[in-house]
């Protein structure tokens, strides 16, 4: 899986090399080179191509915005798709984290993976409009079963 370069490695005023700007990021010099094919400008065609380190900055920022999903209320991001799903059958689970907040957890419709969403108990209400929530029950006590358990050693 491809790593997020950092915009602000790149000092603004300054030129970097291909081989530089490879060292700066941990990637290859290929990498760089495809960079400059996509858009990337360089000070000119001569060689050594020179990269600004301004425009670097904003060819690595403008790549990170483009890649950034925004989700829906009722949307929950898939990290394995890599884009935002409402979840399989619009079910979703919700377990409580604190007071305030919570996590809903569903599946996703293409790979069945687990996808969790973090949300305040004030947005719930916004949300449920949209999906069928579970909410979580109170659990019973177990003094206050009136079945003994199965795998006791009760002598009588």
């Amino acid at each position: 899986m491809a790593k997020l370069q950092n915009p602000n490695l790149a000092k603004i005023h300054r030129n970097y090399t291909v081989e530089e700007v490879a060292d700066l990021f941990s990637v290859h010099k290929n990498t760089v080179r495809l960079w400059i094919k996509d858009g990337l400008a360089t000070n000119d065609n001569k060689r050594p191509l020179l990269i600004l380190g301004s425009n670097l900055r904003e060819y690595l920022q403008g790549k990170r915005a483009s890649a950034k999903r925004k989700c829906l209320p009722y949307e929950i991001y898939c990290l394995r798709c890599r884009t935002p799903k409402r979840p399989a059958e619009n079910m979703v689970d919700f377990e409580i984290i604190n007071g305030r907040t919570g996590r809903l957890i569903g599946l996703c419709p293409c790979c069945n993976n687990i996808i969790n969403k973090y949300v305040g108990i004030d947005q719930l209400a916004h949300i449920q409009s949209q999906l069928d929530i579970a909410l979580p029950k109170a659990l019973k006590h177990i003094n206050e079963s009136n079945k003994p358990l199965v795998n006791s050693d009760f002598k009588k």
